[in-house]
């Protein structure tokens, strides 16, 4: 079975590239620009990994991205996450990033969007891997600095295809973004948000009544409310969920705890994504075998969930059909 999950094509929804920054990575970055690391090793990194809540990772994320500074760095860490996506047979996936967070340390947006751009672009053609960019708002911050990053993205909107919404979820409800997102929907970007992760399941309905979200990320809290469940079947609403992530960060338990297996069960558009995976333990094969250690998937909900990724990304007709044939090349599931 493991040999069957590493061959399958994987489709990735759910991934901050400044999650991928590997501690050997940051520590070279942070030798080339010379910023002090408040760590001495880079097993002293990895120890550091062990966190009580969401709240916890992102001081520990937004201290990484310290060492981030130069379009070469951008391009240094998308290419690095771009060539574990070749290792693990990810052909698709669609990155986030934080502005925010760079442009308040004086990196501009054209040095990080140009060096995301580049890597994704020579990994289409060197390596055949689809890529899309979506820029996150910090939901942590005012909507007010969300709108004023969004007008000056505009500059390079053939960057990015959509617009997310991530960080500190508990006590910054959707909501407070209406504007922003409103003004994306006019400009004809893709838009996403995170909810239902440490939120209450009303976040996820706000996503989608008051953003107008295409895509919920997590998710794994719309089992709460029945009512909902019903709304994202009917809707085929996309979950971009993101298994070991929710173990790192305990919202739940374990894996073996994990909603994932009733979700599919209901017949929610699941689909699986390892989100930060130098933190929460692994890119895509490991997200898909700690789930098939935990709960003994068959092939055909394998297929399900690759092929419920290929229905929700953000791709032309003609990629996504080239997509699906090469899912059912490699498995003989039409």
């Amino acid at each position: 079975m493991s040999s069957f999950l590493h061959q399958l094509p994987k489709v990735e929804l759910h991934l901050h590239i400044e999650g991928t920054l590997e501690p050997e990575l940051m520590f070279e970055l942070a030798r080339r620009n010379e910023v002090t690391l408040p760590f001495d090793s880079v097993e002293a990194v990895r120890a550091a990994y062990d966190f009580e809540d969401l709240q916890s990772f992102l001081d520990l994320y937004y201290q990484g991205m310290n060492v981030l500074f130069t379009e070469a760095d951008f391009y240094d860490l998308t290419w690095a996450y771009l060539t574990r996506c070749q290792a693990n047979n990810v052909v698709h996936t669609e990155l986030f990033f934080d502005p925010q967070a760079h442009l308040s340390r004086g990196v501009a947006l054209s040095t990080q969007l140009e060096g995301i751009t580049r890597a994704c672009q020579d990994a289409e053609r060197e390596m055949g891997i689809s890529s899309a960019i979506i820029l996150s708002f910090l939901r942590d911050m005012t909507e007010e600095h969300a709108l004023e990053t969004y007008e000056a993205a505009l500059a390079y909107r053939e960057h990015f295809i959509g617009i997310g919404l991530d960080s500190a979820e508990v006590g910054n409800p959707p909501e407070k973004f209406a504007r922003v997102f409103d003004r994306a929907r006019e400009d004809g970007f893709h838009l996403v948000a995170h909810a239902g992760e440490e939120g209450p399941a009303s976040y996820i309905r706000s996503a989608l009544d008051t953003l107008g979200v295409e895509r919920i990320d997590h998710g794994i809290r719309c089992l709460d409310d029945e009512a909902l469940v019903e709304t994202l079947i009917a809707r085929r609403i996309p979950l971009t969920v993101c298994p070991l992530s929710n173990v790192y960060l305990k919202t739940v338990p374990d894996m073996t705890g994990h909603p994932l297996p009733a979700m599919i069960e209901r017949g929610l558009c699941v689909t699986i994504n390892s989100d930060d995976p130098a933190y929460f333990g692994g890119y895509m094969n490991a997200n898909y075998e700690a789930v098939q250690n935990a709960f003994a998937f068959s092939r055909d909900t394998w297929v399900l969930l690759t092929r419920n990724a290929i229905e929700a990304a953000f791709v032309t007709p003609a990629r996504r059909e080239a997509l699906y044939a090469q899912l059912e090349k490699a498995t003989g599931n039409p």
